[in-house]
């Protein structure tokens, strides 16, 4: 599957869930379809990975009203043993003031 503003394959460096982890992080009380928006993922793929990651301990959902808010665990591990011994918080902390990219392509 190829998405738009993609060069050389389809592989980026983050997951699909490094992606709405992130997005949650940034906006606590968006919408899973604007989530889904900025991701380039379907909705019911977003609505899993939020799932996975709250079975996981990376965050919780918190019902406000008709809304979710999420709350994000930076003291998480990661999970592969790569990373064992660190937390998401420097993933965090790194991407934190990074707003989504417009999804225009990218000029070589």
């Amino acid at each position: 599957m190829r998405h738009e503003g993609l060069t050389g394959g389809s592989w980026t460096f983050l997951t699909s869930h490094a992606r709405v982890l992130l997005a949650l992080a940034r906006n606590p009380e968006v919408r899973l379809r604007e989530v889904a928006e900025t991701c380039v993922l379907t909705e019911r793929t977003v609505q899993a990975i939020v799932a996975d990651l709250e079975q996981e301990g990376y965050l919780t959902r918190v019902r406000n009203g008709r809304r979710n808010h999420y709350r994000i665990s930076p003291g998480a591990p990661f999970r592969h043993p790569a990373e064992a011994g660190r937390d998401i918080a420097g993933l965090l902390a790194l991407f934190a003031d990074d707003p989504p990219a417009p999804r225009t392509p990218r000029r070589s």
